[in-house]
């Protein structure tokens, strides 16, 4: 069946929106960057191409080290006013833009659908919970506030793409609550327009937010390890979080890097084999493309059969292609698992990954075709990737200790319960691990050993929202744990430990 665009969901249409809703922030050519609460053309405008076609769309304005250097400088004048702020003022205006982040949600939800490739319903989940969770803040951010002050200077903040407002605009409203001024930097590889708007509204509401473009590595000494910065936030994938650390002039600055792991699934005495299938079915949301994804199983030798079974009708089940190709112009948005990876190159990335693995003597256990999504006809697909799966991954494989960040996978099968942990802690520490099993002593066994933060017993475990804290072991996270409390006293100061991975592993909180 010939599929089409969804009516007005181009992104020329798309973007003329975002420039009626925020004419300031907005040019022709390129958003701007936010710098003491004035929007500047400033910027070597570069060329962006959205993974969803490959279509070439606006692209950010790239600042150098000098004019983030004057940024910073001027967010810190803006921190010294800030934080003397009353906090039921500091409740007023982030309340003020929530109300204009919900007013314009779907405008959000659609920019990010061009930007990353986010399907629909991922996409305005994406918002919801930035919000959801920001308004759990207010109603508990006096009492989190009782004895402490914000952190002198304010917290800079540079994030991953794939959670513009969930993970980034999230942290930084709560960081405002707190009394800081904070700075973005948009990520290079997609978001800017998303986050671009919402700094606008959050601009509006009167706080002190600045956001700016550029390269990360260039800009380093100014949003990692300026001195004139209060807390360094930071959420990405390891090499680029022991960069951000080793820039860093003391570790001794406060710090919160979020980092990856290889999460893993164990399957251990296990019968539930529907349940597990609705799991796995919901993992494959966004290929795969978040720190919390599960993309290794560990699987008793003697269940493979059964698990193979289960795992290859999900695989058969899942929905991906074009989030805006419907069959008239008028339906509702297409319920897709997930849309392209990122970028062409990742794409080709994740392909070249299966392929070596195999070269280097995996099992090339599945390899899905595009054919079987829902594309535009004759459209761009480099940024797609079919689920795919190698199983007993070579260890000289180049990812066997690290996530692929897409939609592929690889399975271990082990005969005993040591090989199970030792298999499951590959990476030296990790966000989330689970296990499924009928056998609870084993679980708990598992539990003990594992070196994940967050640890399920028949269920995936999460980053989680409102009360709930994050964190990681090992390599996988390096300072301050956030969510719940432990979010607002990441960027306070006060009585009592903080709690994070400071080397030592002897800060940690008791996790369930």
């Amino acid at each position: 069946m010939k599929l089409t665009l969804k009516k007005d969901t181009d992104f020329a249409s798309i973007y003329a929106k975002a420039r009626i809703a925020a004419p300031e922030a907005f040019g022709e050519h390129s958003p701007r960057n936010l710098i003491d609460g004035e929007w500047s053309s400033a910027g070597r405008s570069i060329s962006h191409f959205s993974p969803i076609d490959g279509s070439q769309i606006v692209g950010p304005a790239m600042l150098n080290l000098q004019q983030v250097q004057d940024a910073v400088h001027q967010s810190v004048k803006q921190d010294a006013q800030w934080s003397k702020t009353s906090l039921e003022e500091r409740k007023i205006r982030v309340s003020k833009a929530l109300e204009l982040l919900s007013e314009h949600r779907d405008l959000l939800a659609q920019l990010i659908i061009w930007e990353i490739g986010k399907p629909w319903k991922l996409a305005c989940a994406d918002v919801d919970r930035a919000i959801e969770g920001v308004q759990w803040y207010l109603g508990e951010i006096d009492r989190q506030m009782t004895g402490r002050t914000p952190l002198p200077g304010p917290v800079s903040n540079i994030a991953s793409w794939n959670y513009p407002l969930s993970v980034l605009v999230h942290a930084e409203l709560v960081q405002l609550l707190a009394g800081n001024a904070v700075i973005a930097k948009t990520p290079t590889q997609g978001g800017f327009h998303s986050l671009t708007l919402a700094h606008a509204l959050m601009a509006r509401a009167g706080l002190p937010v600045t956001l700016v473009s550029g390269s990360g590595s260039e800009l380093a000494p100014a949003l990692v390890s300026s001195p004139e910065l209060g807390a360094l936030a930071f959420v990405g994938g390891r090499n680029n979080g022991r960069a951000a650390a080793s820039s860093l002039k003391s570790l001794a600055k406060r710090h919160i890097l979020e980092q990856e792991g290889l999460n893993s699934w164990g399957v251990w005495n296990y019968s539930n084999w529907d349940e597990l299938a609705a799991h796995l079915t919901k993992g494959f949301e966004y290929a795969k493309q978040r720190c919390t994804a599960y993309p290794r199983y560990v699987v008793q030798r003697r269940l493979f059969p059964e698990f193979l079974q289960m795992y290859q009708s999900v695989l058969g089940s899942l929905k991906f292609g074009h989030p805006l190709a419907v069959e008239n112009e008028t339906d509702d948005y297409p319920d897709l698992h997930f849309g392209p990876v990122i970028s062409a190159k990742k794409a080709a990335e994740l392909r070249q990954a299966f392929d070596e693995a195999v070269d280097r003597g995996g099992i090339p256990l599945y390899r899905s075709s595009l054919s079987s999504g829902r594309f535009l006809e004759g459209q761009d697909q480099s940024a797609y990737v079919a689920p795919m799966t190698v199983l007993d991954p070579p260890k000289a494989w180049s990812i066997h200790h690290s996530e692929p960040f897409g939609p592929l996978d690889s399975i271990v099968l082990v005969d005993t319960e040591a090989e199970l942990i030792s298999a499951m802690n590959v990476s030296n520490g990790n966000l989330v691990s689970s296990v499924a099993s009928d056998d609870a002593a084993f679980a708990a066994r598992v539990k003990e050993e594992s070196q994940a933060f967050k640890f399920g017993v028949n269920k995936p475990r999460s980053r989680g929202d409102k009360a709930e804290i994050f964190g990681g072991r090992g390599a996988s996270w390096r300072g301050a744990f956030v969510g719940g409390d432990l979010l607002v006293q990441s960027v306070t100061e006060g009585d009592g430990p903080l709690y994070g991975n400071f080397g030592d592993g002897s800060r940690y909180p008791e996790v369930a």
